[in-house]
This record gives C-alpha cells, structure tokens and sequence, in this order.
C-alpha cells in the first residue's frame, strides 16, 4: 500500500511539474501577462472590410483534448467525447504556445470543445460561425451533429450553423489534424522550417447573426486611370443592392445595381492612397429583399491607388499611381515567443508595423505566412505596402497530383481573403526555390488572376535548399529578385520586362543577452554594439541609394524586423523590447534614400 501511495505520489507530482513547465513563459513580451489573463483575447472585430454591428467574440477558455493519446481529427464522422477532460486551452493561441496554457512541442490531433449562448437579439436570424484560420483540417460539430469542414491553414472559412442550433445553450466542438508532414502550405512551421510548430485554431472564432439573404463576400478594385472602383459583391440572392462611398461623412457616390453582378461606384477626383498619404474611403454596402426591406447591411472601406510596371528614363520600375518610389522594406516572418504565430494582443502587432513606420520603411514584406485581416487593416491605414508570401509546401514531389494540387488551392484561397487590401501590392508565390514547382505557370496565373497587383514568382531564385535541384528564374512576372546576404552589391538587375529586387540583405546580428530565445543564437554577420550595428546599417543604404541610381534597383527588403527564435538580425529584440538600432538614424538614411527616388520621376519630366 505504501509503495502504491508512493507512485500516486510521484506521478502527483510529475503532473505537477508538466503542468508547471507548461506555464513558464521562455520569454516573454511586454504584453504577455495581459494577454494570458485576457477573458476574452483579440475582442476586436476581425474582418475590418466586412463589417457587421452585430457579432459575439468566442475567444476564451475552451474545453482541449490534445496530446499523444487524442482521438483521430481528420475528417471525423463523430465528434469525441469530452468526459474527464480537464485541460482548458486559450483560444486563439497555437497549442504549441504559451499563451494558450497548452505549451506541448507538436500537436497532431487536437479537439476543442466550447458553450455559447445566442443574445436574444438573435432569434429569427441565420447565424454565421467564423475561423479567421485552423491549422490544417477543421471539422466542426455543433450540438453533437457535423457541421462542415475546411482545409487550410492560413484562410478564413465560415459555415451557417442555424440548422443545427436549439433553444438555449448550444454546444461547439472543433477537431484539428495538422499532421506537419511537409505536405500541405505550411512555411517556416514545416518539417524543414526553422522555427516552433503551430497548429489547431490560431485566429479568431466568431458568430454573427445574418438575415436569410445576405452578403457572403464583397470584392473592391480601385481603377484609377477611369476614376472608378469596381464591386462584386457575393451574395446567395440576386436581390437590389445600395453602395454608398464616403469621404468622412460626405458621400462621394450612390449607386444602386444587383448583387452577383459586377457594378462601378465614380470617383471623381480620386483621392489617392500611398504611404505618404494612406487615404482611405469608407464604403456602405446594402443588400434589400424583394420586398424593399433590408436584408444586410456592412460597411467596408477601400483605397484608390494603382502598382504598375513602367519604363522610367529607360529602367523598368514598379510605379505606384503613376510614379516611382523606391520600396524599402523588412522582412516580417511574424512570430512571438509568447504566441508562436499569433501576437499575443493587437497591440503588439500593431507594435512591430509602427516600429516599421517610425524607422521610415515603407514596405513590409509578410514572409512564409498571412496575418489576421486586422494586420491588412492597419497597413493601409498607416500607410505600409505589403508583398504577401505564399507559406511554403515542402514536398512538392511526393505524391504530386494531391500535394501540388492543395498547394494551388490554397493559393486562391489566400489571395481571395486579402484582394481587397490596397496596402497589398505584391503576391510572392515561391521564397529561395522553397518547394517550387511550375513556378513559371503559377507565376503567369497569378498575375491572370490578378492583374491590378505585381507578381514576384520566386523571391531569392538565386538560393535554394540542398535537398532538391533549384527552379531558378521563372523569366516572367514583374521582377528579377535576388537574395544577397549581407550585400546589397550582387542584386539583380531589370531587364527590359521586370523591376530589380533585393527581396532579402543585410542579416547582421546582435546579441542582447536576455533577450534572446534560450538557443544558440546566430545571424549571417555580426556587429558588436547598437551603434555600430546602426552604422553598417547605414552603410548598406548608402549603398542601395548607388543601386537605385545607377543599376536600376527599385525595392530592398532588409533582413528582418524582429529577432526569431534563433536568429538575432533583427531591428528589434524578439520579446519586442529592445530597439537593436539608432532607430532616429535608421528613419533619416531611409528616408533619404526614398526622397532621393523622388528625384528620378523628376529627371524624367
């Protein structure tokens, strides 16, 4: 008996300690505590160009059934039992991460389990449930009956529940599967990627009530040269709608057409949107039943601005309405150390985007993942342009019709979450030849499918990883881009179709002991204090301004806004809390460099 005790005894207090390991932050940010003891983390409505006065947050505390032992999550006919389930995860934090009170190293099956009650308001109305993204496979059950599923990472996806709610309180189940195989879009989380895991719920889950008819989805295009912003709005009716385009609260245009089919609201004398002069419009949007009633109403809002290529004093540049300025940029993978990848509040995120704007960067190239709509709704707000990678595959030759084929999907996806941003300006199909494929036919649908934005198809084609033979240069899209660390001399060069890019330089560390994540911590080059890190820094713009002038270089993305796990090159510390550079010298060395590309449309006048 005493030996029996013993071992309960022992394995208390093993359980003890797990659950102890589990809650250690390895570093934390200054928003970490907050964002731990949060009822209701990231409360801000999630989808800032479709907006509804109506909705119900479901972040939180949810029921977790995760760990070796969990239950099958991919495309489960049942959802699985509950029943001594203890563990609470916080949604919408990775399981991986701290702050989901989780902390396991990978997750494979995961089952999420929540109540919610609808606010009488309610009755009567369809309800949507939202995913702003699960990683990968998500079926969903509620009140014990399947819903739907949906597979990718890095998309929002929404189901009409209404069928399946009763009176009172309804009971949600969410099972994941993110096997992590390498074989589905998958970035820097990947078998082959650098850095922590993420799977399961990682963006915001939310409900909003909706009439029978109403708007599914809205697409906006900004045509400057016709002074005019082309509408498709979604809808699962035909029915008349109203768009109103305001300037403040003056109305600018009222035009009234039918939902399903392509309209334009006139814009007369467009103000337009650059990171200078990030003006937005707002837009209102009303779906009316045949009756004459409303059946939806939502505001959005959009940006007149055009990304083209054009020939400036000879040299091929990206010209933004009209005009060349030249892109300066940080590479921004968007991890924390806190919530792996999801900022541990929006006001962290919105931390590094300021930190981009206060050192003068114009450009923020998102790397190997997309963010939550909220990021794309602060970029055009403050004014920042965005290249949007594509989070890479990474067997791409393994059973190819199936992989290739999840690849091309997700892409669209991807791209139809985030058409509507006017920060966006480049989609970025493939990284360093990262699980390339037919980039050359990809690189060309892209730009089919979207021909108002740039196409870069495979950033850095002058890298590759040793596992597989490079792509190289597709030779077609909008850019010659080639990766130089440190640099920037060996940057490609335009050719008579495509701009120059240095999608990626610089990488030079600096160790900020206790601030560092607990690894051996490396960079491709090193500087011994913040200032002469400052001054290298400096040192490489001058010689990006000579490129720009004099070899027709037109964007360099500087390697990277903050410290990731165990690289130390960034501008800013991991935890976020040491400014690694004289940012004030940062912001007048880019700044100048920027002023100086002013001159070259001035030259051409």
């Amino acid at each position: 008996m005493k030996r029996f005790l013993s071992s309960l005894l022992i394995i208390s207090l093993f359980v003890s300690y797990r659950t102890a390991v589990a809650q250690v932050a390895q570093l934390p940010t200054p928003w970490t505590e907050a964002a731990s003891k949060a009822e209701v983390p990231w409360s801000e409505y999630p989808r800032p160009q479709e907006q509804r006065e109506e909705w119900l947050c479901l972040n939180g505390k949810w029921d977790y059934r995760g760990g070796k032992d969990a239950p099958d999550a991919l495309h489960p006919q049942a959802a699985a039992s509950f029943d001594g389930v203890k563990e609470k995860i916080l949604v919408p934090y990775c399981p991986e991460s701290y702050l989901s009170g989780i902390q396991r190293k990978q997750e494979i099956n995961m089952w999420y389990r929540r109540a919610f009650d609808l606010p009488a308001t309610w009755k009567g109305k369809h309800v949507i449930l939202n995913f702003g993204a699960v990683d990968h496979d998500a079926t969903v059950f509620v009140n014990g009956k399947k819903v739907g599923t949906h597979a990718g990472g890095y998309d929002s996806f929404s189901f009409d529940i209404t069928a399946f709610l009763s009176k009172g309180t309804n009971m949600l189940i969410v099972a994941a599967n993110d096997p992590n195989n390498g074989k589905v879009p998958s970035g820097k989380s990947g078998p082959r990627g650098d850095y922590t895991f993420s799977s399961g719920i990682w963006q915001t889950v939310w409900l909003e009530p909706v009439s029978a008819n109403y708007i599914k989805s809205i697409r906006l295009l900004p045509d400057v040269d016709g002074k005019r912003l082309r509408v498709l709005i979604n809808s699962n009716s035909t029915g008349k709608v109203a768009a109103v385009a305001l300037d403040g609260k003056n109305i600018v245009a009222e035009i009234k057409a039918t939902a399903g089919s392509s309209f334009e609201i006139p814009i007369d004398k467009p103000e337009l949107w650059s990171p200078e002069h990030p003006f937005l419009y707002d837009l209102k949007l009303t779906l009316y039943n045949a009756d004459g009633s409303v059946a939806d109403e939502v505001k959005s809002y959009f940006g007149m601005r055009d990304i083209k290529l054009g020939k400036l004093n000879g040299v091929m540049r990206p010209l933004v309405n009209g005009k060349f300025i030249m892109q300066l940029g940080l590479l921004d993978q968007g991890y924390w150390p806190d919530g792996v990848l999801t900022a541990p509040t929006e006001g962290a995120m919105k931390f590094d985007m300021e930190a981009a704007k206060k050192a003068g960067f114009n450009l923020i190239r998102k790397h190997m993942k997309t963010e939550p709509q909220r990021f794309y709704y602060w970029a055009d707000k403050m004014g920042l342009f965005v290249w949007q990678d594509m989070p890479a595959i990474w067997y791409q030759n393994e059973d190819t019709t199936v992989n290739r084929g999840v690849y091309r999907k997700e892409l669209k996806a991807i791209m139809d979450d985030h058409y509507n941003s006017p920060s966006i300006i480049t989609w970025v199909p493939f990284n360093e030849n990262w699980g390339a494929f037919d980039v050359k036919n990809i690189t060309s649908w892209v730009k089919q499918y979207d021909p108002s934005r740039l196409v870069n198809g495979n950033s850095g084609f002058n890298n590759n990883p040793d596992y597989q033979k490079p792509y190289g240069d597709p030779g077609n899209g909008d850019y010659v881009d080639t990766h130089i660390y440190v640099g920037p001399f060996g940057a490609s060069k335009p050719d008579e179709h495509r701009a120059a890019s240095l999608g990626e330089f610089g990488g030079v560390g600096l160790y900020t002991i206790g601030h560092m994540w607990p690894v051996e911590n490396n960079a491709y080059d090193y500087a011994p204090t913040k200032a002469a890190l400052t001054d290298r820094y400096v040192f490489l713009l001058e010689r990006v301004d000579q490129l720009m002038k004099y070899k027709g270089l037109s964007v360099a993305i500087y390697t990277q806004t903050t410290d990731v796990e165990h690289e130390v090159n960034g501008v800013l510390t991991y935890d976020r809390a040491v400014e690694k550079m004289q940012l004030d010298r940062v912001k007048e060395i880019n700044e100048a460099v920027i002023k100086e590309s002013y001159k070259l449309n001035n030259e051409h006048k």
